[in-house]
């Protein structure tokens, strides 16, 4: 592992990987090169004291389950304004306060009218907003605006285009009349107390305008989960171009801003170089609901994830996952209420673990349904791992999907044109085959999408 926690994976079998400590080579859990062997292919611990345990690396569909069921605190629905409540998830039903409309309205502009015609005009009209109108008599009419409250003993409403006045200021109605034609009676749409969108609605601007239709000033709602970012690695600079072994950090700019795509309030983005102190302080005192980590998931000299995890105490519910890029990304349970993803610190390979872990986490912890899956056939050949699935970037196009060169787990070339993420199954995939698609969470311009 590089001092930066940034990867570098290699596609070994096990038979491959074995070999290489067998010709002497250096330890798997210290090589330069061999952070994206799973643990399964390692060789065999001394068993002594402060060694990891040999695992197996948790397949890609299991681990993105266990992210999934992450808990949300039965207090998390907190009661948000309708002017920030967009892209938010009810956490209580929508029930109406108030009838719609609350009063008989007219839909058009035209005359209100009662009894049969001809009518005669009355000289003042009805407008929208203001206090009940006298009452009609037959043979009566009143002009009257769209939305304005309907007199009562009203047959219809005629509509402007539809009806004409003579000499004598009476109204004459050029096609028949229907009674109750162009009025929307009280109740017509709902009555007070009826059921309008059950929990778990997605907060879109028509149900904003439903909500507040309906009487609300505020609704309920599961908060955006909160993330804190934690950059690591000794050697990345903010700004220039690389120079004298130090590199430019992609996953300082890169991360906030996919979070916030799916979801998330970043509340802080920190950088701590490869300092083990540093770390275990902002991790020990972050009050966000995710903390998010980039490199130092593997073994290495400066990986300090798992020694941290282990200091507090935290719960290990998914270390490596059988995907590439993106092996050594982890889940974590830090306290009751707070999850720590470690990711890789390649960025091809961290996006992978973003959409691994971190996104169905934040998912339920923002009360969203999971997206329904779908697939299209690969236009082109994938080659594949032989035991891991593989993401790969594509474009869509028409009922394909198109792999992008330049996906490799330090490259952002690809995903960078990408609308998508082909789920590829071990041992690769052949034009024509089906593969699973995972949608980048802008690419359908939802109301979910918030780089800001």
């Amino acid at each position: 592992m590089t001092a930066s926690g940034q990867y570098e994976e290699v596609d070994l079998d096990v038979e491959e990987a074995l070999a290489l400590v067998k010709e002497g080579g250096a330890p798997m859990s210290e090589h330069p090169g061999t952070h994206g062997v799973p643990r399964s292919a390692q060789p065999p611990s001394s068993g002594s004291a402060g060694e990891e345990h040999v695992h197996a690396a948790t397949p890609w569909g299991e681990a993105r389950a266990v992210a999934a069921r992450a808990p949300r605190g039965p207090d998390a629905a907190v009661s948000v304004p309708l002017d920030a409540a967009l892209g938010l998830v009810l956490a209580a039903p929508l029930d109406a306060l108030t009838d719609l409309p609350s009063f008989d309205t007219s839909a058009m502009d035209g005359w209100a009218v009662a009894g049969p015609g001809p009518w005669v005009v009355r000289a003042e009209g009805v407008l929208a907003g203001h206090s009940a109108p006298r009452p009609l008599a037959d043979g009566e009419a009143v002009r009257i605006a769209t939305g304005a409250r309907i007199p009562h003993d009203v047959t219809a409403v005629i509509r402007s285009e539809h009806g004409r006045t003579d000499e004598k200021d009476r109204l004459h109605a050029t096609r028949e009349v229907v009674p109750g034609q162009d009025i929307r009676p009280r109740g017509q749409e709902c009555r007070s107390g009826d059921p309008l969108l059950p929990s778990g609605t997605l907060v879109t601007p028509a149900v904003l305008g439903l909500a507040a239709a309906a009487g609300y000033d505020t609704v309920a709602a599961f908060p955006r989960p909160r993330v804190e970012v934690l950059v690591l690695g000794d050697e990345l600079l903010t700004g220039g171009l690389p120079r004298e072994g130090l590199i430019r950090d992609a996953l300082g700019p890169m991360l906030p801003s996919w979070l916030r795509a799916l979801g998330a309030d970043v509340v802080a983005v920190r950088r701590l170089g490869d300092d083990a102190e540093a770390l275990h302080t902002a991790v020990r005192d972050s009050g966000a609901d995710l903390v998010v980590t980039t490199g130092g998931t593997a073994a290495g000299p400066v990986d300090h994830v798992h020694p941290t995890l282990r200091r507090i105490g935290a719960e290990l519910l998914v270390n490596g996952v059988g995907v590439r890029p993106g092996h050594p990304m982890l889940l974590a349970r830090t306290r009751e209420r707070q999850h720590l993803v470690g990711l890789p610190g390649n960025p091809l390979a961290a996006v992978s673990g973003l959409l691994t872990l971190a996104e169905p986490l934040l998912r339920t912890l923002a009360g969203h349904a999971a997206p329904e899956t779908y697939t299209l056939p690969l236009q082109d050949t994938v080659h594949g791992h032989p035991r891991d699935t593989r993401l790969v970037p594509v474009v869509l196009r028409a009922d394909r999907a198109v792999p992008l060169h330049y996906n490799g787990p330090a490259m952002l070339r690809g995903v960078a044109a990408a609308d998508a993420l082909a789920v590829v199954p071990p041992g690769g995939a052949r034009p024509g085959q089906e593969a699973e698609i995972l949608d980048l969470p802008w690419a359908a311009a939802g109301i979910g999408v918030c780089f800001t």
